[in-house]
């Protein structure tokens, strides 16, 4: 499965306020791009901490990519995919609506009952790992399911931990004008944060989009 994670952080490289408060860091030009990004992906996924905060949609904008998609032979929205080992998912997150088909991914310690809402809520529970979900297991898991393009939006604690578990083929960062600071405030990758062995990118395009820059990375 190939991975793209993508992301717009301030200047100094915030995700959002300390009070995890999205402010608006790119803009229309970008939001495009993002949209078709969706558009070429086959699921798009965020951790829990992003559907508590924000009740994201992660469907694509555009009707007319919508109608490429189904031109394809493809459903007009990619699967959305939620990784939650703290239980915290709400029934009525709007990633878990009919819109388009959703993956919660889970560990073995998630309580039956939470497990039988979300499936009644018309979700696919996906179980890997003890107490935390292992990521890689769980991404075996959604290949096996179809998805071979995952972008990941966010945020920070889930994408340091896809680096850590060496899952990162694609980072895509819109760097906006804007200045949020706090030490708080959700970086990029959160997480413990690497001491050594630290992943290593290589440039290969660089953008000016809107009034920011967009750089992507590719992992070596």
């Amino acid at each position: 499965m190939h991975v793209v994670v993508n992301a717009a952080t301030s200047a100094d490289g915030k995700l959002s306020t300390r009070e995890r408060e999205q402010i608006e860091i790119s803009g229309p030009d970008d939001f495009d791009r993002v949209d078709e990004l969706r558009a070429d992906s086959d699921a798009v996924m965020v951790g829990v901490g992003t559907v508590v905060a924000d009740d994201p949609s992660l469907t694509i904008d555009d009707p007319d990519l919508q109608a490429e998609r189904r031109e394809r032979g493809d459903p007009p929205h990619p699967a959305r995919v939620v990784a939650d080992s703290r239980i915290r998912t709400p029934p009525d997150a709007r990633v878990l609506d009919e819109t388009a088909e959703s993956y919660l991914l889970v560990s073995d310690a998630a309580p039956g009952d939470f497990v039988s809402q979300m499936e009644e809520g018309g979700a696919t529970v996906i179980t890997a790992g003890d107490q935390r979900v292992d990521l890689a297991e769980a991404f075996e898991k959604l290949e096996s399911e179809g998805i071979d393009q995952l972008m990941v939006e966010g945020g920070g604690e889930l994408i340091f931990s896809l680096f850590e578990a060496g899952l990162v083929d694609e980072l895509s960062v819109f760097v906006g004008p804007t200045v949020i600071g706090g030490r708080e405030a959700p970086t990029l990758a959160d997480g413990e944060g690497f001491v050594e062995e630290f992943p290593a990118l290589t440039l290969e395009h660089v953008e000016r989009i809107d009034d920011g820059v967009l750089l992507q990375y590719v992992v070596d």
